[in-house]
């Protein structure tokens, strides 16, 4: 017969181990019981700027002819959809995929677009239906809304406009494109070439070889993409051909606001694109009721040619482009075009001229720096120039969204405000450690100013998390 231990310690040394066992998750817990932290002051400020200035109502009002009157398919809300493309540009999201995926994963961002815990978020499908759904006129009216609270806020001149443009890497590949009058693809046009030369038989690697070999002229007149026509053969900027499309911006040189996008082929040349975008940007300014007319423009020297300055002239608008050397030029074909290319050298040649040149380098170099680097749409995952546009234009709005962000916090975009909060809270960090070291009772006291104070730091700390 065995003895007993006497000590409780050996009884407990003798129990077994516990393991993890599932637990059922309750049926019901009242949403208020669920824990909460403070949210993100970024778009805690935000929501409280488009809630303000009724952002919500007017894209249910402007939306509205766009969804059925009665009955129909439950849809995605209008504000709560352009709030999601408006996450896409502050959290860098390529995709809306990767948008749904972003709402479904931060409680931040469901506040923002107004999900309670109980309801689910939108997935990229219900996204790209409502895109589809609302036509390119509604989004631009949304950016013209936006561009309206820049003028409330003081943020929008439009005396004077920088224009320039960039190239966006297309969603279709180069081995796809098909020729235009056979529909024929371009491995079996190769196949043609290499046995019109000799090789009979051609394997893979053979036709790579030979297609390196041979000097290429893949024309825009000649060749196509099947799924995206729009999408144009190019050069790009890091000396890659590849199919692409052209995005150009007219910025208000006073504050750095985007007054206008639009987007065209990729072959459509600068001196060809302008004048659609200027008058793009004059009406916009219209709209606003900007409190200064288009009266000038500037621009780099691929924009400078004769045509460009008699139709900006022709609109009233005095130019400021950046002129090639040309070398000595004869006027005889073009007599119209000679006092206008001269007063404008002469304008570019004048301190106020190199000061607005300088300032298009700034102005418009960051729009493209946010919406298309950080703003993650360098290489687009939409076709068609109407898919793009309405995209551009939403991040565009939120481009200027930033704008009245940094007049009211400091910093235009979440991560922008985590850079400034870092040395805040290191600061707090430091005082708190300090106060809790010579006296310990404040710190953990509660309803006391140093326990705000932890309370503080702990918040700062969360949101400038990455």
């Amino acid at each position: 017969m065995g003895s007993t231990p006497s000590n409780p310690l050996d009884r407990l040394r003798r129990m077994a181990m516990g393991t993890r066992q599932d637990e059922q998750a309750p049926l019901w817990i009242a949403t208020s019981e669920l824990p909460t932290g403070p949210g993100h002051p970024f778009y805690t400020r935000l929501t409280s700027v488009l809630d303000a200035a009724g952002f919500d109502r007017y894209v249910e009002d402007a939306c509205r002819g766009f969804y059925a009157p009665r009955m129909g398919r439950p849809g995605l809300a209008p504000g709560r959809y352009f709030r999601l493309l408006l996450v896409g540009y502050f959290e860098g999201l390529d995709s809306e995929r990767g948008i749904a995926w972003r709402a479904a994963d931060s409680l931040a961002i469901r506040r923002f677009l107004h999900v309670g815990l109980e309801d689910g978020t939108p997935d990229h499908s219900t996204i790209s239906r409502t895109r589809r759904l609302i036509d390119v006129e509604t989004h631009r009216a949304v950016f013209t809304w936006v561009q309206a609270q820049l003028v409330t806020h003081g943020l929008l001149t439009g005396k004077t406009i920088a224009v320039d443009a960039t190239t966006l890497e297309a969603n279709a590949a180069m081995r796809s494109i098909v020729r235009r009058d056979t529909g024929e693809t371009y491995q079996a046009y190769l196949t043609q070439l290499a046995a019109a030369s000799g090789i009979e038989t051609p394997t893979r690697e053979a036709l790579a070889r030979f297609d390196r070999r041979r000097k290429k002229k893949g024309s825009n007149d000649d060749w196509t993409h099947p799924d995206d026509p729009d999408a144009k053969i190019t050069k790009m900027k890091d000396g890659r051909t590849h199919l692409a499309h052209k995005a150009e911006h007219a910025v208000d040189a006073d504050s750095g606001a985007i007054v206008a996008v639009t987007v065209q082929g990729a072959d459509v040349g600068d001196t060809s694109s302008v004048v659609e975008t200027v008058v793009e940007a004059a009406e916009q300014l219209e709209r606003v009721g900007a409190p200064a007319q288009l009266d000038e423009l500037i621009a780099d020297k691929g924009y400078h040619a004769n045509r460009t300055l008699i139709d900006l002239h022709a609109l009233g608008i005095r130019a400021y482009v950046s002129e090639p050397d040309r070398g000595r030029r004869r006027w005889d074909q073009a007599p119209d075009a000679q006092a206008l290319v001269y007063a404008n050298r002469r304008r570019i040649r004048g301190r106020r001229g190199l000061a607005l040149l300088r300032c298009r380098a700034e102005r418009v170099e960051r729009s493209f720096a946010h919406l298309y680097e950080t703003g993650a749409m360098r290489r687009t995952h939409l076709r068609g120039h109407q898919n793009i546009l309405k995209r551009l234009l939403v991040h565009a709005g939120g481009f200027n969204l930033g704008l009245v962000m940094r007049q009211l916090v400091g910093a235009g975009t979440p991560r922008g405000l985590q850079a400034r909060l870092g040395p805040l809270v290191a600061l707090l960090v430091m005082l708190t450690d300090a106060l809790a070291a010579r006296w310990p009772i404040l710190t953990t006291t509660t309803d006391t100013p140093v326990a705000d104070l932890v309370y503080l730091r702990n918040s700062l700390a969360e949101a400038a998390r990455p």
